[in-house]
C-alpha cells in the first residue's frame, strides 16, 4: 500500500497510513485515540453515536449501465444520479484526505470461486478493528499481491449539508457504484453499515453466476451434514447455530454453489442484550480481547451490563470466528440437509416448529416474516410485525423472485428439508405472551437436526394449515400448537386471522397470470 494508490481514488495530503494493522496495534491505536474502554474481559467498547442500527433509508445506488439493468428499484433500493453521488465522494475525499488513515484489505467469501477481495478505508482505529473481525482474513502471502476488487471509503465524520437539495432523506448517505466498484458512507459511524454494505454487493454480484448468496447461518454436524438458518435480526440466527455439538460454518451470511455453502465472513456479529454465560456459553466465552463490543453499559470496574439497554436493544458484540472453539476451520460445508426459517413472531400465532412442504418453503421464503426487533434501526422501539422476502429484503438489490428460484432449484436437486420455526412469543400476543424459552427453541432444532422430528405424528393448524408434532421430546405438548397455548381461544382464533390477512395482503405482489411464483394456495387460508 502506498500513497499513489490512495491518490488514485481522489484522497491528497494523507498523513500515516495504517495499513492491515494486527489486534495489539489497533487495540493500542483505539485506546490512545479515545475510540474505546477496555473491559474486565480484555474486549474493547465503543459507541457508535446516535446511530445505534443501520439507516437504510440512506442506502442508494447510481442509476447507471449496466447495472440499472439487475437492480429492483423501489423503496429497497434507491436511485442516486451520477453527479450527486461524485459531489458526495468529494465530501468523503475532502474528509479523509490530510488525515491519518487506517487500510484493511480482507476477502468477502470463503470460496476460492466466489470471494471478492475488499479494501475498507477509514480514520477511525475501532472501524478497521470491525472490519478485520467480520471479513475473512488473509493469509501474508496473499496481503502481498492483494488487488482490490472493491473499495469502501469510510468517511463517518461527514455530513451531506445539501440532502435536501439533492432530494435524499437525510444527512447520512450509504452509497454504491457498482460500475467503479465504490462505496461511501458518511454521516454515520455504526459498524453494520461496513458488514452489510458489502453483503449488498455480495447479493448483486453471486446471482448473476448463478450462485444464491443468503442472509442465514449455517453449521454442520458430525456426520457432514449441514443446516442453515435463515431469520433477520433478533430471530435468533448466532444463538441457535452456535452450538457445541456441531461445528459453527459462520453465523449470518453464506453463499451456496455448485460446490455446497460457504461463508461470506470471518466473524460473528452477536446480539449481547441480555446475554447470559449459562444460556449462550459460547458467545459468552467469546467475548475477551481482539472482541469489539458496541453500545453496552460498564460498571465502574469494567464490567459489562449485558441486561442494561439504556443505549439501545442493539447492543452487539464482533469477534473471529476462531473465538468460538468448534468452528469449521474451512468456512466451508457441503449441501445442506435442513433448512431451518426463523420468525419471532410478535403474535404468538405461528407454532413453535412446523415442517413445511416444498410449495410452503418457497411461501414462506418469500414472505419473510418476522418482527423487527427493538434498536436493530432507527425508530423502531419495539417489536413490530414486518415481511422481509428472503428473510433479508433491505440486501437484495436484486428483485426477491431471482433468489427464491435459485433456492428452489437447490432444494430440488438435493432433497432439502425445510421447517418453520417460531423464536417469538406463546400464549398470546406480544405484551400478553411470553417469548419462546430457548430450551424449547433449541429442543426442535436438536430433533431437526438428529431427525427425530420425523418419527412424529402430525396435525394440521386451522387457516394456516401447517404440519405440527403432537409431541416432541420432554416439549410441553400443548405449545406445539399455538391455539392450545392460548386461554383465550376466540382471541386467538381473531389474532389468527388478522395475520393471515396481513400474509395474504402481502404476497398479492408476487400474485399475477405469468407469475411462477404464486404460491399464494400454500400459504393461509381464511375460513369462513
Amino acid at each position: 500500500m502506498n500513497l499513489t494508490e490512495l491518490e488514485e481514488i481522489g484522497l491528497k495530503n494523507v498523513g500515516k497510513i495504517y495499513h492491515n494493522l494486527g489486534y495489539d496495534e489497533l487495540i493500542r491505536h483505539e485506546i490512545e485515540n479515545k475510540e474505546c474502554t477496555l473491559t474486565k474481559k480484555g474486549a474493547t467498547a465503543v459507541d457508535t453515536g446516535i446511530f445505534t442500527g443501520r439507516s437504510p433509508k440512506d442506502k442508494y445506488f447510481v442509476d447507471r449501465d449496466p447495472s440499472n439493468k439487475h437492480i429492483a428499484w423501489g423503496h429497497i433500493n434507491q436511485k442516486i444520479s451520477e453527479e450527486v453521488f461524485n459531489e458526495l465522494l468529494e465530501v468523503s475525499r475532502e474528509q479523509l484526505s490530510g488525515k491519518d488513515l487506517y487500510v484493511t484489505d480482507v476477502y468477502s467469501g470463503a470460496s476460492v470461486d466466489s470471494k471478492r477481495s475488499i479494501r475498507f478505508i477509514t480514520e477511525i482505529a475501532w472501524q478497521a478493528h470491525f472490519v478485520k473481525n467480520m471479513f475473512i482474513r488473509p493469509t501474508p502471502s496473499e496481503l502481498e499481491n492483494f488487488k482490490p476488487q472493491f473499495t469502501v471509503l469510510n468517511a463517518c465524520k461527514a455530513v451531506n449539508q445539501k440532502w435536501k437539495e439533492h432530494g435524499l432523506n437525510s444527512e447520512v448517505f450509504v452509497l454504491f457504484d457498482i460500475e467503479n466498484n465504490l462505496s461511501i458512507i458518511g454521516g454515520t459511524w455504526y459498524g453494520g453499515e461496513l458488514k452489510k454494505g458489502i453483503f449488498s454487493m455480495m447479493n448483486y454480484w453471486l446471482p448473476l453466476e448463478n450462485k444464491l448468496p443468503m442472509h442465514c447461518s449455517a453449521n454442520v454436524g458430525e456426520r457432514g451434514d449441514t443446516a442453515l438458518f435463515f431469520g433477520l435480526s433478533g430471530t435468533g440466527k448466532t444463538t441457535l447455530s452456535t452450538d457445541p455439538h456441531r461445528k459453527l460454518i459462520g453465523d449470518d451470511e453464506h453463499g451456496w454453489d455448485s460446490k455446497g455453502i460457504f461463508n461470506f465472513e470471518g466473524g460473528c456479529y452477536a446480539k449481547v442484550i441480555n446475554l447470559n454465560g449459562d444460556n449462550e456459553p459460547e458467545i459468552f466465552n467469546a467475548i475477551k480481547s481482539a472482541a469489539l463490543l458496541e453500545n453496552v453499559v460498564l460498571n465502574d470496574d469494567g464490567e459489562v451490563d449485558y441486561d442494561d439497554g439504556s443505549k439501545t436493544e442493539n447492543t452487539r458484540v464482533s469477534y473471529p470466528i476462531e473465538h468460538i472453539k468448534n468452528h469449521e476451520v474451512s468456512l466451508n460445508a457441503g449441501h445442506p440437509e435442513n433448512i431451518i426459517f426463523l420468525s419471532a413472531d410478535a403474535f404468538g400465532v405461528l407454532p413453535p416448529v412446523s415442517k413445511l412442504t416444498r410449495e410452503q418453503a418457497m411461501y414462506y421464503f418469500l414472505s419473510g416474516y418476522t418482527a423487527k426487533v427493538a434498536g436493530t434501526e432507527r425508530g423502531i422501539t419495539e417489536p413490530v410485525a414486518t415481511f422481509s422476502a428472503c428473510f433479508g429484503e433491505a440486501f437484495l438489490p436484486l428483485h426477491p423472485t431471482v433468489y427464491a428460484k435459485l433456492l428452489g432449484e437447490k432444494i430440488d436437486k438435493h432433497g432439502v428439508n425445510v421447517y418453520l420455526v417460531n423464536t417469538g412469543w406463546t400464549g398470546g400476543a406480544y405484551g400478553v405472551g411470553k417469548r419462546m424459552s430457548i430450551k424449547d427453541t433449541r429442543a426442535c432444532i436438536n430433533a431437526i437436526l438428529d431427525g427425530s422430528i420425523k418419527k412424529s405424528e402430525f396435525d394440521v393448524t386451522r387457516t394456516f394449515k401447517l404440519h405440527v408434532p403432537k409431541t416432541l421430546g420432554n416439549i410441553n405438548p400443548e405449545i406445539l400448537n399455538p391455539r392450545n397455548a392460548w386461554s383465550d381461544k376466540d382471541a386467538f382464533d381473531k389474532t389468527r386471522d388478522t395475520l393471515a390477512e396481513m400474509f395474504i395482503a402481502n404476497f398479492k405482489k408476487y400474485q399475477n397470470e405469468d407469475s411462477e411464483f404464486d404460491y399464494s394456495a400454500a400459504g393461509p387460508q381464511i375460513e369462513s
